[in-house]
């Protein structure tokens, strides 16, 4: 199937652009240009009834009459004439379409329909649908350029093995241009439009097996088609292929469940960020990044699970330029740390004396080749880093080949290698981008891509249940701790108290609650009183929380409570939670708990199931469990516990009927005295 739909898209044959124009200024004239200007030596079929000819190609007055079945036909119609082209290719039996067009689900109800019917014409006829709004596809290697970007109308463009892959139509093109002045060299893009058949995951895994392709860039709006996604993503790191994206939406704009706190604090972004590292890609912040990871990524092999966290260290000429590298890494959180006294010592041997700073500043004596290269090799043998970046001043612009030299020829077998070039410097960025060398323009590029490097995962690959779909309830709590103790997380001692009953006396002091199926706020409602701790106060209890439901749930019958023992003695809070996001799937989230939910949007999140290393790995990165962990005296958290109970929620995501649940807060005890759930929220497909 793959090798099939590379073939249509990348490698056809023979093709048909339906709607081509003879008229230079329209983007309908471009496709057939392009293919017949880059020397693309298969059929060219432009479908056109009202000309005889465009460009010196025989037009043919629709696809019924063309000599031979193309592979690959686009269609630059609007968007109903489009629909009928796409059942005229499977008249014919054409594999696959693109679609130019706009006008479907993007423009509203009237575009959703159509979009709608144009999927069920594709089914139909067995033609796969690239789009629709995509701008189209080129494999440089085999001069197929398809498109009608007017960035591909740039001349010199030199193949290579990158492959790109965007969801914003125009973006192949920002991307190409872009890319020629930095020297990256494509093997392919595609512009996949609105996916309404072939997603972007699918697209790319059909590519995973053409040699020309080393590395992969996407540019993402959203997540669509996560399974597929994922697969492409675990057959690249198989091939050793990384892949870097860029993805639109990092505002704090979340979209908020009413079930619970862990919509809200778990936006779309936060979600998607989980997902793609999940699957083993390399997400960077900025377009400079986007463009210039690449060779960066080729030469760092992910790394196994980290027991501690990466450092970097920066080796210049220019204290003032390596600075900047040091700032923008600190604020990705990446450590940068000064040599050792062992390494130290051995540049040292260079006749160069260094500080004991965070960056090991050579001055101008690191302009001589000899000096530079001694001190780069210690660096980068002395196990101390991670990542090393040398950072090259003015003889960059001056005199690029002897500036670069040290560095071409200890990363000529040497990886976890980068550059910083401080002035405008273009010939030596080429010549390092032409010996494969990571090399960058701007500080925040070379630092957003160094972070993104080193945060990368082992791709995962999720053998899940399939997902139970239908309405969907929200269980009392008494049924959402009868989910908790079969997936081994304790909760505090509980009794159902019906009608005029009383609880057992030894759950004194207690907390006495609603209970009730679909009530995700008992507070809001008044329906918990704290500190019960007799018969008496329990019946006052009741009584109060009965006549407040009055004012606030007219037409409840609050004839069942919850008799819960209050927890003392905890040393912490927090909160755990579990959705399964309609895009991505099964993720879980560790906060801060109690009260502080609201205050601090301090959260870990990971696609689900996690294991114990995985799990620890969350709690290191909130700063609000740092109370947790003794500060300044205080008792410590049992962490060893709260880690399991995190692993313990992420297996919910074996149970295809739960769709949510969250605990908050989990009362965290003294070490060895383990967490305990004194509240859950847990909503069912049922």
């Amino acid at each position: 199937m793959h090798e099939n739909l590379y073939r249509s898209l990348f490698a056809p044959r023979s093709i048909a652009i339906v709607g081509a124009s003879a008229d230079p200024a329209k983007t309908a004239s471009r496709p057939l240009r392009y293919l017949v200007e880059g020397g693309y030596d298969g059929g060219i079929y432009p479908v056109n009834p009202k000309a005889q000819e465009i460009d010196g190609v025989r037009c043919w007055p629709d696809l019924r009459s063309l000599p031979e079945v193309p592979d690959l036909v686009f269609i630059l119609l609007p968007a109903d004439p489009a629909i009928e082209a796409v059942e005229q290719c499977g008249e014919i039996g054409v594999g696959a379409a693109m679609i130019l067009a706009s006008g479907f689900g993007e423009s509203g109800g009237q575009g959703k329909a159509r979009e709608a019917r144009l999927a069920e014409v594709a089914k139909k006829a067995g033609v796969r649908i690239v789009g629709p709004s995509s701008l189209g596809i080129a494999n440089l290697n085999r001069k197929l350029v398809l498109t009608g970007n007017a960035a591909f109308a740039e001349s010199g463009l030199v193949p290579g093995g990158t492959f790109c892959a965007s969801q914003s139509g125009s973006m192949i093109g920002a991307l190409l241009s872009r890319g020629k002045a930095k020297n990256v060299r494509f093997a392919g893009l595609v512009s996949v439009g609105g996916e309404v058949d072939l997603g972007l995951g699918e697209i790319c895994e059909a590519t995973l097996d053409d040699p020309e392709i080393d590395s992969y860039m996407l540019f993402l709006e959203t997540i669509r088609g996560a399974d597929a996604i994922r697969r492409f993503a675990v057959g690249a790191a198989e091939r050793g292929k990384p892949i870097v994206v860029l993805k639109l939406g990092r505002s704090e704009a979340a979209a908020e469940l009413a079930t619970s706190h862990t919509g809200g604090l778990a936006g779309e972004d936060d979600v998607a960020d989980a997902f793609l590292r999940d699957c083993g890609m390399a997400r960077v912040e900025t377009l400079e990044a986007l463009l210039e990871a690449g060779r960066l990524l080729r030469r760092s092999p992910v790394a196994a699970q980290r027991k501690q966290a990466p450092t970097v260290g920066v080796l210049t000429t220019t204290g003032g330029g390596a600075a900047l590298v040091v700032d923008q890494l600190g604020i990705r959180g990446v450590s940068v740390v000064g040599p050792d006294e062992a390494t130290r010592a051995a540049i040292a041997g260079t006749g160069i004396e260094i500080g004991t700073g965070r960056i090991a500043d050579l001055t101008l004596a690191g302009t001589r080749y000899e000096v530079m290269k001694a001190a780069l090799e210690a660096m980068l043998a002395s196990g101390q880093y991670d990542m090393v970046v040398a950072v090259i001043g003015s003889s960059a612009r001056f005199q690029p080949e002897l500036a670069v030299k040290p560095v071409i020829d200890v990363g000529a077998s040497i990886d976890r290698l980068a550059t910083f070039i401080v002035p405008e410097a273009p010939e030596a960025l080429a010549i390092l981008a032409e010996a494969g060398i990571p090399a960058f323009r701007t500080p925040e590029a070379c630092a957003d891509s160094i972070a993104a490097a080193l945060a990368r995962r082992q791709a995962r690959t999720l053998e899940l249940a399939k997902r139970v779909s239908g309405p969907s309830e929200i269980l009392d709590e008494m049924e959402g701790y009868e989910v908790l103790s079969q997936i081994g997380i304790r909760h505090a001692d509980v009794e159902v108290v019906e009608d005029a009953g009383l609880p057992s006396s030894s759950l004194y002091p207690a907390a006495v609650k609603i209970l009730g199926r679909n009530i995700a706020h008992k507070t809001d409602l008044g329906g918990v009183v704290l500190g019960v701790d007799s018969h008496d106060a329990f019946k006052d209890a009741a009584g109060k929380i009965r006549d407040r439901l009055v004012e606030t749930w007219p037409g409840f019958k609050a004839d069942r409570l919850l008799v819960q023992r209050m927890m003392s003695g905890a040393v912490g809070e927090v909160l755990l939670g579990y959705r399964v996001d309609p895009q991505v799937g099964p993720m879980v989230l560790v906060a801060a708990g109690g009260v502080m939910t609201e205050i601090i949007r301090d959260r870990a999140i990971r696609m689900a199931p996690v294991d114990l290393d995985t799990a620890r790995q969350m709690l290191d990165e909130l700063q609000s469990l740092k109370l947790l962990q003794g500060f300044r005296g205080r008792p410590r958290g049992d962490l060893d516990a709260l880690a399991k109970a995190i692993v313990s929620l992420s297996s919910l995501a074996f149970r295809p009927e739960i769709e949510e649940l969250e605990i908050n807060p989990l009362m965290v005890g003294p070490e060895g005295q383990g967490a305990v759930a004194v509240d859950v929220v847990a909503r069912i497909r049922i």
